[in-house]
């Protein structure tokens, strides 16, 4: 077993021990210590708090790695399908880890955050990074579709404040939110059509007929999969912010209305 292959298997085990053990235990004190609320909190919210604090660990770990590779790795930069990913192995190590580990957490608290489509999303991206980690293929493909996991952080912001019963039109509320929509929609939808188009590009090369057909339609079909739950959550939080925008203008106009009663 060479160095490479010890280092992808190390940060896979070792990110599944450390979010277990955000989980569980350090995500209860840390979170006492920065928002009294917490302890406010009821059981059920207090599991969902914490599987949040964890999404968003690993989501600025995997995001800011992914995001180096993505602009500095030469290797899969000239060579997105065939370049050397041994960066990118580590980073997908890290986000199997956690995708194991927090669908371990999701069965065990089914009936408190169950989510069926959070399932579908997690069994669907482990398969495919299961050819990146074995084969060494679709490197730079791979560390893409990683990219996305830089729009969790504000989307779990977003229900932190929600918990702590943050009132919709706060400032910190309303700025995470626009935050939120922007760069969901840059990260997970604005960035399908050159995806598609780069596949589109490739197809029939010699590059792409090397991965055989088993690759070939895993790669497509596991990013369809993905792409169609981007576009139902990106519809779910634009509904949210014309939603909060409208009400704010509500707001707006009773407010210009009343100073208007009062001169």
């Amino acid at each position: 077993m060479d160095t490479n292959t010890i280092l992808v298997i190390s940060a896979g085990f070792t990110s599944f021990f450390t979010f277990q053990l955000l989980f569980h235990f350090v995500s209860y004190w840390f979170s006492a210590k920065v928002s009294p609320g917490f302890n406010n909190l009821n059981f059920e919210k207090k599991i969902e708090w914490n599987s949040r604090v964890v999404s968003t660990c690993h989501s600025l770990v995997v995001g800011v790695i992914g995001l180096y590779i993505f602009l500095f790795d030469e290797a899969t930069i000239a060579d997105p399908l065939w370049g050397d990913p041994s960066l990118v192995k580590v980073n997908i190590a890290i986000a199997s880890g956690y995708l194991i580990s927090d669908l371990l957490i999701l069965i065990w608290y089914w009936k408190v955050i169950g989510d069926k489509y959070f399932i579908i999303h997690h069994c669907t991206a482990l398969y495919a990074y299961y050819f990146v980690l074995r084969d060494g293929v679709l490197g730079y493909i791979g560390n893409f579709r990683l990219l996305a996991e830089l729009s969790s952080p504000f989307v779990n912001q977003r229900w932190f404040f929600e918990a702590l019963k943050y009132p919709k039109f706060s400032k910190a509320n309303v700025i995470n939110g626009i935050l939120m929509t922007v760069v969901f929609f840059i990260v997970r939808i604005a960035s399908i059509p050159p995806f598609y188009g780069y596949i589109y590009s490739v197809l029939g090369t010699e590059a792409y007929l090397r991965l055989g057909f088993l690759i070939q339609c895993s790669w497509i079909s596991t990013c369809v999969v993905l792409d169609v739950m981007n576009v139902m959550w990106m519809i779910k939080i634009s509904k949210g912010c014309i939603k909060v925008i409208s009400l704010i203008r509500q707001e707006k106009a009773k407010k210009s209305l009343q100073n208007g009663k009062l001169d």
